[in-house]
């Protein structure tokens, strides 16, 4: 059956902001190491950014008439979320619709199947990340539904959750946990700016990192 739904609760532009400022891998740090998608997702151009409210979608593989259904009801800063059954032989985004994201001011798109234009898209500067570049086109078939639970790149995604991109990869935090993962996050780069300023005192990587106790229980022995 199909159905458009819209994101049921949205986080506020704070919480969204507070989360902004992080990497992916210090959120996914902070959080404990939890919400980092598949590796295999990456940007389009390693200078795209993004993060913003998941509008989830699924499309059947080889298919785009969701995704343009996603473009069509998704509200401006959302990321449009696809899961595409992991098919990496079809381009369903291009620079044309990419351009229609742009102009609704959608703030991105994930996808775990393939996108196509890649030179057009790193010119247009629109933060895509996908499973593949592949320039096999789709057909407009299967209806399905937007704005329910879907897993992308190995990770359980609702609506509404905030979706953190950059060249690293891309993370998902949980909506109701941004502003504590933001504040974790603070604190994760906080200790590592002392960090950073202990190795430019002088001090050493097994100092700085309290490795002694450890090394010698685990029987290290150096040779001059």
């Amino acid at each position: 059956m199909s159905h458009i739904k819209q994101v049921p609760v949205r986080p506020s532009a704070a919480e969204v902001e507070a989360l902004a400022r992080f990497s992916p891998a210090t959120i996914h740090e902070a959080q404990g190491r939890r919400g980092a998608l598949s590796s295999r997702i990456k940007p389009v151009d390693y200078r795209m950014k993004l993060c913003g409210p998941a509008f989830t979608v699924r499309c059947a593989p080889r298919d785009n008439i969701m995704l343009q259904l996603a473009i069509n009801y998704a509200q401006p800063g959302d990321i449009i979320v696809i899961s595409g059954g992991e098919y990496e032989e079809a381009g369903s985004f291009g620079d044309v619709l990419a351009n229609a994201c742009l102009a609704k001011g959608i703030g991105g798109l994930v996808t775990d199947s393939g996108v196509r234009d890649s030179l057009q898209l790193r010119e247009l500067g629109f933060p895509v990340f996908s499973l593949s570049v592949c320039i096999k086109g789709t057909v407009k078939e299967t209806l399905t539904s937007t704005n329910d639970p879907i897993v992308v790149g190995g990770e359980l995604i609702h609506p509404g959750d905030i979706i953190v991109g950059d060249a690293d990869g891309l993370v998902v935090v949980r909506r109701e946990e941004a502003l504590e993962v933001a504040a974790l996050s603070q604190a994760r780069e906080d200790a590592e700016a002392e960090y950073i300023a202990a190795y430019k005192a002088g001090k050493s990587v097994i100092e700085v990192s309290k490795l002694e106790a450890v090394l010698k229980a685990k029987g290290l022995t150096v040779e001059a």
